[in-house]
């Protein structure tokens, strides 16, 4: 074989090579696009955009009214919705357009996080740069994606009947499926990042981190039904509610458990009690750092800061009567913590992998 020939081999033999830096850096960045998904999903609940729009079509729904007579066609439409009817009758057209345009920015931005996640992974996959047996956990990333986009319109759907408000059931999945997914994401990354595991983590500390990790899921399902609910519009007082430190009323629906997601009381003070629980736990892991060395400490100080500046967030939202700023940062604080958690995890049980491994 000549030697231009040897070395055209050679340079498509190391193009070939898989890429491991390369593919975590971009579902780094689906990652950051996923959590802007959830604060932007959050800012549409907050300012009552969600059901502004009363049909989405999925291939040229992405052009939105450009004419005024297009814009009032959309709006004669949302007339005939019961939240227009029940909740924001007498909306002029200008008012209509903000709402509009929160939820189309929700929406368009869902489909850009499916197309950023398409095209590079066909790109690596026909490039054969993608690290051995990871295409399947691919697929499935991009499988789920339908799914949460599927769930985030039967969501949305249940809100476009006679109670123009959604299921605080299907909001707490909606919400949940992203974080899972957001969750799934982030870890696969950090297995092809190059990082050192955090030595001196014994079982008992792993175990704490998974305690605390799930502690952290059940604040934020809770935090979603409270959102659902609107929960946080009532007994806007800390720390107590109604003048008690547990107030009556807790357990007034039958059956008992029926309360735990459908009375705003009871729904408020599990949310409460499950966050002040979640601080004292990831404090208690900020205290036993000394059981890890240098490579897994600097993640427990911000999980600290970001566990304390989450709590006051919260209380903060609640005493302001749920501000639409402070009630979407508490809203990005929660994935901030699960992020720093999930961060540490990969850390404690060595999910990351060096490069040279690859």
């Amino acid at each position: 074989m000549a030697t231009g020939e040897l070395a055209g081999a050679a340079a498509e033999a190391r193009i070939r090579q898989p890429a491991p830096r390369a593919v975590a850096t971009w579902l780094y960045v689906v990652c950051a696009l996923i959590f802007a998904m959830v604060v932007l999903g959050g800012i549409t609940r907050l300012t009552g955009s969600g059901l502004s729009m009363v049909e989405w079509d999925p291939i040229f729904g992405i052009v939105p009214p450009r004419s005024e007579a297009d814009w009032q066609s959309v709006f004669d439409k949302y007339k005939a919705s019961p939240e227009y009817q029940k909740v924001n009758v007498g909306m002029d057209l200008a008012g209509f357009k903000r709402i509009f345009l929160i939820e189309y920015a929700h929406r368009v931005l869902g489909r850009t996080i499916g197309l950023v996640f398409l095209l590079p992974f066909l790109w690596f996959w026909w490039r054969r740069r993608l690290p051995q047996g990871f295409a399947p956990k691919l697929v499935t990333m991009f499988v789920l994606g339908g799914l949460q986009g599927l769930l985030g319109w039967y969501m949305v759907k249940s809100g476009l009947v006679d109670d123009p408000h959604v299921s605080q059931y299907r909001l707490a999945a909606h919400f949940m499926f992203a974080v899972a997914l957001y969750g799934y994401i982030l870890w696969v990354a950090l297995s092809l990042w190059p990082g050192r595991p955090a030595q001196g983590a014994n079982t008992a500390f792993r175990a704490a981190v998974s305690g605390v990790l799930v502690l952290v899921l059940l604040t934020m399902t809770a935090g979603a039904f409270v959102a659902g609910l609107r929960a946080g519009h009532a007994y806007n007082t800390f720390p107590l509610m109604d003048g008690h430190l547990i107030p009556p009323g807790l357990w007034a629906m039958q059956p008992w458990w029926l309360n735990l997601f459908e009375n705003g009381l009871t729904v408020q003070f599990t949310h409460r009690l499950l966050a002040l629980l979640t601080l004292a736990a990831v404090l208690g892991l900020w205290a036993a750092r000394g059981a890890l060395r240098k490579a897994g400490r600097w993640v427990l100080h911000l999980l600290a800061l970001a566990g304390l500046a989450q709590v006051a967030l919260g209380i903060a939202t609640l005493l302001l009567v749920v501000p639409v700023p402070l009630a979407s940062a508490h809203q990005a604080g929660a994935l901030v913590v699960f992020t720093l958690l999930v961060v540490l995890m990969s850390r404690v049980f060595g999910a990351g992998r060096r490069l040279e491994e690859n």
